[in-house]
């Protein structure tokens, strides 16, 4: 045996000829986190990659109408797939999962290059996001294995790092590979699909070859009720989250959809009633009121985080005219203060052993900053929004992982994927209803508050100069003022037009921007007062593949 296998032997045996270990060194930690944070870096760069792009995938497919097909199909199978790895691998073992996740999406990411239509895309995409399920959930969920909740909030600094290295890298690099026709004869926007696959084979290989866990194999039955349930409560629920807005709230599919999803989850909740601890979400763990806190929680930050952070982008491009990469750019505020909090929060809580106080504070900064953002106004300087996003970011930065972490620590060890997973679930499908209803408040309003822009400034001297001088642009703004949806899909005719007469338009779509932060302000409040509630379970000391006895020492 080679001194490389025989140092992977070690690390997952545990044994090293003197006496049982409790834990594993900070250099066997630092070798699993390398394999685990190159596949989650995979995961967060497609994201920011691909939400850049996709107007300009649209474009080259010919099919902008059918954009939210994409983003809904990888939704829907992501979300799906996260309580089943964190299931299966509970019962399982993580590594075996992680490397099938990690070989999921690379195959999707090349299927998605060969595409040569919108729906073929999305098709690809949902295929894609069966692997993205469990590559953030298990990167998670075997923290929690190898390290103590007590020592693991210092290392929450490495997870952040590559959070904040995708949001910068990507838009960029997706900015950059959508600006090329061709490249090397592949089109542009198809190598942002295409670099995928080194960067997957490199973290298959890596984790294949440091990843080496203990797992007592459990002989449980595979839920298949629950899991059948969960795909017909949440399909359609995901579908008229993205769609009902072009259908109609209260349309016949809407209405379908809604009694589909409803019936679903009726016969989800029997199902992991009767399937016990074989259930995909144990009913039981909602008895642990730190993991039901943890989960409203994360999914009421779900709903004000990915609905505000989705409208940004909206404002620094449409009101500020920047590019798509730009705009990805200037949201560095938001990944800072992410960053740097997080660090501070996971530093405290190694040392102390304390972690309730974050999540209070870091609920407070997201209703600050929200409310913040509420005050923006079109003409409103760059260095007032960074400070709004860097606040926004702050509260997030001391609420993510410090969730993950109560919640992992309130839960028997052998319930860590579960609880991590569902964490992710709860704030995925939170996530989905934020963006959904605060892009429908948005285009409901924006009609008339771009309407009301033009009513007060028709009069003054500088518009109507303006109006006599460039007649034809004056008419494009008629016809654009009506706020459609359609007609915000391209604003790009707003940089061909007098200043004094786009300005208007960007006012009164500032002013439907906002209202939907106030929304996201009010809905945060919640996840504060929550906060209140979360009882601070003493930290524990031994990793949870060193624990004994799990299920006697630890059930309770």
């Amino acid at each position: 045996m080679s001194s490389t296998s025989a140092a992977s032997a070690d690390i997952g045996s545990g044994t090293t000829g003197e006496a049982p270990r409790t834990g594993y060194t900070h250099r066997q930690i630092m070798v699993i986190l390398s394999g685990l944070l190159l596949g989650m870096f995979l995961a967060a760069l497609d994201q920011t990659v691909v939400s850049t792009a996709i107007y300009k995938i649209g474009e080259s497919l010919n099919g902008l109408t059918a954009q939210a097909w994409v983003t809904t199909a990888f939704l829907i199978t992501s979300t799906i797939a996260t309580p089943l790895y964190g299931k299966l691998s509970d019962q399982y073992g993580r590594k075996p999962f992680f490397l099938f996740a990690i070989a999921v999406f690379i195959t999707g990411s090349a299927l998605c290059t060969l595409s040569n239509s919108m729906y073929m895309l999305a098709g690809f995409r949902a295929f894609q996001g069966i692997g993205a399920g469990g590559l953030f959930s298990l990167a998670f969920a075997i923290i929690g294995d190898i390290i103590a909740p007590r020592e693991r909030a210092k290392y929450q600094g490495y997870f952040m790092a590559v959070f904040g290295t995708s949001s910068v890298l990507g838009p960029v690099v997706g900015g950059a590979l959508a600006g090329q026709n061709t490249l090397l004869g592949i089109d542009g926007w198809r190598w942002i699909f295409l670099i995928n696959v080194p960067i997957g084979v490199v973290a298959l290989i890596v984790v294949a070859k440091v990843l080496h866990l203990e797992h007592n194999r459990r002989e449980h039955r595979v839920d298949f009720a629950g899991a059948i349930s969960l795909v017909v409560a949440l399909v359609p629920l995901l579908i008229v989250a993205e769609q009902g807005r072009t259908w109609g709230w209260g349309s016949t599919s809407s209405l379908a959809c809604y009694v589909i999803g409803a019936l679903g989850i009726v016969s989800f909740l029997f199902a992991e009633r009767r399937a016990g601890d074989d259930a995909l979400l144990p009913m039981r763990l909602f008895r642990n009121g730190v993991f039901a806190v943890g989960a409203a929680q994360s999914m009421i930050i779900g709903i004000g985080m990915f609905g505000g952070i989705t409208l940004l982008p909206l404002y620094l491009q449409l009101v500020k005219g920047n590019s798509p990469t730009k705009a990805g750019l200037l949201t560095l505020p938001l990944v800072l203060g992410i960053m740097a909090l997080s660090v501070v929060a996971g530093q405290v809580t190694s040392r102390t052993g304390r972690y309730k106080i974050f999540p209070i504070i870091g609920g407070g900064l997201l209703v600050i900053g929200m409310l913040m953002l509420w005050r923006l106004k079109a003409d409103t300087g760059l260095v007032y929004t960074d400070i709004s996003m860097f606040v926004v970011g702050a509260g997030l930065g001391l609420n993510m992982q410090t969730i993950v972490l109560a919640m992992q620590n309130a839960v028997p060890p052998r319930d860590i994927g579960v609880a991590t997973s569902s964490t992710t679930f709860f704030r995925q499908m939170g996530g989905t209803a934020g963006v959904a209803v605060f892009l429908s408040i948005v285009y409901s309003i924006v009609g008339s508050k771009i309407t009301s822009a033009f009513a007060d400034v028709q009069g003054t001297a500088a518009f109507q100069a303006a109006a006599k001088a460039h007649p034809d642009q004056l008419k494009t703004l008629q016809s654009a003022s009506s706020g459609s949806a359609g007609t915000l899909n391209d604003t790009s005719f707003l940089s061909r037009l007098d200043p004094v007469l786009a300005h208007p338009f960007k006012v009164g779509f500032t002013n439907a921007v906002t209202v939907a932060f106030l929304v996201g302000a009010v809905v945060l409040v919640v996840a504060f007062i929550l906060a209140f509630f979360i009882k601070e379970v003493p930290l524990r000391t031994t990793a949870a593949a060193f624990t004994k006895d799990p299920a006697e020492s630890e059930a309770k």
